[in-house]
Parts: structure tokens; C-alpha cells; sequence
């Protein structure tokens, strides 16, 4: 089992300058690297159509540009770019990862055929995130122990430690995230112990729920659960948030000031809706030992009218929430297809 908790930091003034250069440092990375594989996908690339092996000469085919190559150029790019050098080494290594991953995801389709969108260069305070990959071991980067987390080339930063870790969980790696009310330091923990899942012979309860609009679930028991509609009530402030910071002077400092306002609202409404979510997963899951759901094609749904209640509701999102807390229980939560889970009208017989 792999989890992840996230704490506050509080970094002094000199060490959110330097995490911020190194932000900045890694994108601007990324975005070369970027640019070397597209120009080797531009340079490698011949049309069916066009190609002719006897009236065109083949020109000089590039060296293929992969992980690998980019990983080895990283000695050359801290000859180059001296400032390179402040940054963790590894911590690098993992910018590249990323990379590497979002252009397999666009390259290469999965299981199912798809595949994902091409790698997008990052305008400036889009990377927010940076990786220690390795953490409380003997050569790793970061070290997390009384509260105080220990970065290399950074320093020690005091960590609010509003839960303790979990005991018997090994300490994986360690993200620190920007976001709009500080910095926070998301540790990732992995445990090779795997819960054991409730036997369906030994299921003494179980429900099925239907999610919807007007209530947010119900149960097939009877009860409902209200539907908060967090951004629905909060769309007003933020229009007029928004519509200050339109007219403010792009790239000024009261346009930041208004867009950091704007950011968070943005914030407090996800983190309103996330905890409404684990309220109402682990509710179902102390009541019910199975979980029954529809399997909805939620993006299709998505595509109606009715888009902006379907986001505001996060069904997908609460859906994945209630897997995890049943999986940590060892409860069973199961989909069902929805195609003839309609109910007969009781006066005439015909599908409602």
C-alpha cells in the first residue's frame, strides 16, 4: 500500500527564494529538453506522401533523443549553466522523469488505444513542484525526523506535523509543492502489506448508491445525502475576484496580488469539496461493508448542460476517494453497469 501525507513547511525567507530559483531553473530545463525532442520528431519525420528515395537526397540522421541522452547531458548543461549546479542532482534526474513519462503517455497509446496530449513548454511559475526521490536513507537528499525536514543545498525546515506517520511504512520520497497559501512537503510512504479484503461470504451489509444532481447521492436504503455546490455559492465572490484582476496591468504587481486572490479561492473551494468527500466515503464505509455504484461515463456527461453542476459534484473524484478508504478498511466497493438499472413505474410498467 502506497501513501501519501502532505504537511505545511515553513521556510525562512532565504530558503523560499532559493526553492523558487530552482523552480524556475527546472522549467526553463524542461523546456529544452522539450524542444530537443520535438526537433528530433520534426527532423526525423517523412510523410508518406512525399518521401521519394531516388530524386531526394536523405540528409543526416540525428542521434535519437531519449531519457538516457538527456540524463548524460545533464554534466554538459552544468558546464555551461553554472547555476545548475545548486540544484540536487537527483532532484534533476526526476525533472527529466516527468518528462519522459508525459511524452511516452502522448507516444505511445495504452491498453485501450488512447493516448494522452503532447508535452506542453511551461510559461513561468507553471512548475510548482520539485522532487526528492529518495528520503531518510544514506544518501538521499531529504530527511525528515522531529518535525524538522532536512533538504540538501537547502536546509532544515521546521514541518507542521499535524498527524503523525503512520508506523510501519517506509518512507519513499519527499515533493515539495508550491501552492497558494505556502509551501508543503508531500511525503510518499509504501507498506508491502496488503489489507485483506472482506470475503463476500462474510458481507453482513451492503447498499448501492446512485449519485445525482439534486441530492448528492442516495442510498438505496433511502437516505440522501444534500448536495453542497461549493463553486455554485462561491461564484459570485469569484467573479469579482476574476473581474478585478482583468483589470489590472498584466504582469503588475496589483494584477498579482489579484490573481494570488484568485487562486485562493480556488483553492479553499477544492479543499471544501475534497474533505466533503472523505466525510461522506468514510460514512458509507462505517455503515456498509459492500458498495455498490454505477460505472458512468462521467466526461460523456460532462459534455451536457448540466457541466458546470457535473464538475462542481466531482463524482469521479469522490468515486476514487471511496475505493481508497474502502481498500484501507478492507471493505468491497464494486461497479455495476448502468445499462438497465432504471426502475419500472409502478402504474404503468414502462422504464422510467
Amino acid at each position: 500500500m502506497i501513501l501519501t501525507y502532505c504537511y505545511k513547511i515553513k521556510p525562512s525567507p532565504e530558503q523560499i527564494a532559493i526553492m523558487e530559483r530552482w523552480l524556475e531553473l527546472l522549467r526553463r530545463h524542461w523546456n529544452y529538453a522539450l524542444g530537443q525532442r520535438l526537433d528530433w520528431l520534426n527532423r526525423t519525420r517523412s510523410p508518406i506522401d512525399r518521401c521519394s528515395l531516388i530524386s531526394e537526397p536523405i540528409g543526416e540522421i540525428p542521434e535519437p533523443v531519449n531519457y538516457y541522452t538527456q540524463q548524460a547531458a545533464l554534466k554538459e548543461t552544468k558546464r555551461l549553466f553554472p547555476e545548475y549546479k545548486q540544484i540536487y542532482a537527483e532532484t534533476q534526474q526526476v525533472n527529466l522523469q516527468r518528462l519522459n513519462k508525459a511524452w511516452d503517455r502522448w507516444r505511445k497509446p495504452d491498453a485501450n488505444g488512447k493516448r494522452g496530449g503532447r508535452p506542453r513548454f511551461k510559461k513561468a511559475g507553471e512548475l510548482r513542484s520539485f522532487v526528492f526521490p529518495r528520503i531518510n536513507s544514506s544518501k538521499a537528499g531529504a530527511h525528515l525526523a522531529d518535525g524538522i525536514l532536512k533538504l540538501s543545498r537547502i536546509g532544515s525546515i521546521p514541518v507542521v506535523m499535524h498527524r503523525s506517520l503512520p508506523i510501519g511504512f517506509t518512507l519513499k520520497q519527499c515533493t515539495i509543492v508550491k501552492k497558494a497559501d505556502g509551501w508543503y512537503c508531500c511525503i510518499s510512504m509504501k507498506d508491502d502489506t496488503v489489507p485483506e479484503l472482506l470475503p463476500i461470504g462474510s458481507v453482513k451489509s451492503a447498499v448501492g448508491i446512485d449519485v445525482g444532481l439534486e441530492k448528492f447521492l442516495t442510498t438505496s436504503d433511502g437516505e440522501a445525502v444534500p448536495i453542497p455546490q461549493f463553486y455554485r455559492k462561491a461564484q459570485d465572490k469569484l467573479a469579482q475576484a476574476q473581474k478585478a484582476m482583468s483589470r489590472r496591468v498584466l504582469g503588475s504587481n496589483n494584477w498579482k496580488k489579484a490573481k494570488h486572490k484568485v487562486a485562493l479561492m480556488h483553492l479553499y473551494l477544492t479543499r471544501c469539496r475534497k474533505e466533503f468527500h472523505y466525510q461522506v466515503a468514510h460514512w458509507l464505509c462505517g455503515k456498509y461493508d459492500l458498495i455498490s455504484h454505477e460505472n458512468l461515463n462521467i466526461k460523456g456527461l460532462a459534455r451536457t448542460r448540466l457541466a458546470k453542476s457535473i464538475h462542481d459534484a466531482a463524482w469521479g473524484a469522490f468515486l476514487e476517494i471511496l475505493q481508497a478508504v474502502a481498500v484501507k478498511r478492507g471493505l468491497l466497493v464494486q461497479e455495476v453497469n448502468p445499462r438497465g438499472t432504471s426502475i419500472e413505474c409502478f402504474n404503468c410498467g414502462s422504464r422510467v
